[in-house]
């Protein structure tokens, strides 16, 4: 029996996983549960999983979870804060760590599961777009596994078993382009925060769905290829890819190209990040490619989405660039979502802030949380 440390068990990626788990509880066992602000629904989860470990990140809101628990609060562990979401990622009784939080505050709990060993099964791209060298020297250092579980990376990271990777031309990220992919670039000062959330093939958490809608999403996969398979920027291509049926490609120096294809499901990623090596029945329909008539694939306007430069000038420069790109984000998602700015400002604003920014070239921890912090406050002070 595998233990399995679910970080984000309410949200999208962690719902998934839970199925994935339900349909081989013979092989996986939760044996922590992690989350943010659902209470009602981590608290319907332990019941049902029975983990040792409940987590959730406001430690003011313990005796909430244990008033939902009621009479069997006793079966769990419960830890709060981001000191016990650091602790439950680093017990020894996990033996892989699903690292589905999103956002800046998921890196301690990637820090943590790398530093003990862990498998990590990476949902959170922005663990590896802030701190992408000091994540993989910490793995490396402890003999950590990190396994993405991003789709696209997923992807990748299957495609490149097919070679060398010094034989690697380039990796090609597919990217649906979001709902307004054929919307003109004029109107987008008049986009709806409804209309922003209508992702067109994936069902998705709200800040993801936003970030497709801009290609920020794009924008942060490509400083986390630079450094979850240690390419250059150069080496890293984006193609949109409506039908979100080819998930990326590689690109290999003698012409060929090795594709990973199949039904744009997170499930397909985030069991293969547990299993593998071995691949086991799936819990989505099986694919078939008479289903996908005249797959097609664009080019991406970088005059209508910016933030694509911003990723690839990111991808580039290294440093505390990806702290400052992923968290100028996050503040001008917050802000468009709160109705505080308009759809076009999230792109202004974030260029204005990397702009501004100056980085360091190999960063601490410490000094990537502080840009972090001033990339928040820096992007807050353009309006």
């Amino acid at each position: 029996m595998i233990n399995i440390g679910l970080f984000g068990s309410t949200g999208s990626i962690g719902e998934s996983t839970l199925d994935i788990l339900r349909k081989h509880a013979d092989r996986f066992r939760a044996d922590v549960l992690a989350a943010g602000s659902r209470l009602e629904d981590l608290a319907r989860q332990a019941l049902e999983f029975n983990p040792s470990t409940l987590v959730i990140a406001d430690p003011q809101r313990l005796s909430q979870l244990r008033d939902l628990l009621g009479a069997e609060a006793s079966r769990f562990r419960l830890l709060a804060g981001e000191e016990g979401l650091v602790e439950a990622a680093a017990l020894p009784t996990v033996d892989i760590v699903l690292q589905g939080i999103s956002g800046a505050q998921g890196l301690p709990v990637s820090l943590a599961a790398a530093s003990a060993g862990k498998r990590l099964g990476l949902a959170n791209k922005e663990s590896m777009v802030m701190a992408g060298p000091l994540l993989q020297e910490t793995a490396r250092r402890s003999d950590s596994e990190i396994i993405p579980v991003d789709s696209e990376h997923s992807a990748l990271f299957q495609c490149l078993a097919a070679g060398r990777p010094e034989d690697v031309d380039r990796l090609i990220l597919t990217a649906s382009g979001g709902p307004f992919r054929t919307r003109p670039q004029e109107s987008f000062a008049d986009v709806t925060l409804e209309e922003a959330l209508k992702h067109p093939t994936w069902d998705m958490g709200p800040k993801i769905t936003i970030d497709s809608a801009t290609m920020f999403n794009k924008a942060l996969e490509i400083v986390e290829a630079r450094w979850l398979f240690d390419v250059g920027s150069k080496h890293i291509e984006v193609c949109v890819h409506p039908q979100s049926v080819v998930h990326s490609m590689v690109l290999w120096r003698d012409g060929s190209v090795i594709a990973q294809m199949g039904a744009p499901d997170m499930k397909v990623p985030i069991q293969y990040a547990i299993t593998y090596p071995a691949r086991l029945d799936g819990t989505v329909q099986t694919w078939s490619p008479e289903l996908f008539d005249g797959l097609r694939f664009f080019a991406p306007d970088l005059e209508k989405f910016p933030s694509l430069r911003l990723g690839f000038l990111a991808a580039e420069k290294g440093g505390t660039y990806g702290a400052v790109l992923n968290a100028a984000n996050e503040q001008a998602v917050a802000m468009f979502v709160d109705g505080q700015i308009g759809f076009q400002d999230i792109f202004d604003s974030v260029a204005t802030v990397m702009e501004r920014h100056d980085s360091i070239a190999s960063p601490n921890l410490a000094e990537i949380l502080a840009a972090d912090r001033w990339a928040r406050e820096e992007l807050a002070s353009c309006f």
